[in-house]
């Protein structure tokens, strides 16, 4: 029984909800000019200096978690914790 409710919590965190995902459909150029500009701006409104160096290296410069830890000399795991603070932050500045 608790096999089965760690599986569910597991899986259910691994899941992106949709309601947070950015429209993935962009027609033209100055659509996704102004979608970058526009997660830029969120980016930069981030609390932590940590959350916006992890999320502008992976999400903008498209390097991996593994080479994101090697540049600030931490862990990939606290890199995956950095990231996932700062998802949820976005979230929330977007719902708004």
């Amino acid at each position: 029984m608790w096999r089965m409710q760690y599986r569910e919590k597991r899986d259910r965190k691994r899941e992106v909800s949709m309601e947070c995902s950015p429209n993935l459909f962009r027609p033209s150029f100055s659509d996704e000019s102004d979608n970058r500009v526009m997660l830029q701006s969120y980016i930069n409104k981030l609390a932590c200096e940590a959350s916006k160096k992890v999320i502008y290296e992976i999400y903008i410069n498209d390097k991996t978690e593994a080479q994101v830890a090697r540049e600030l000399k931490i862990s990939q795991q606290a890199v995956n914790k950095w990231k996932k603070k700062a998802l949820r932050e976005l979230c929330q500045m977007m719902s708004l």
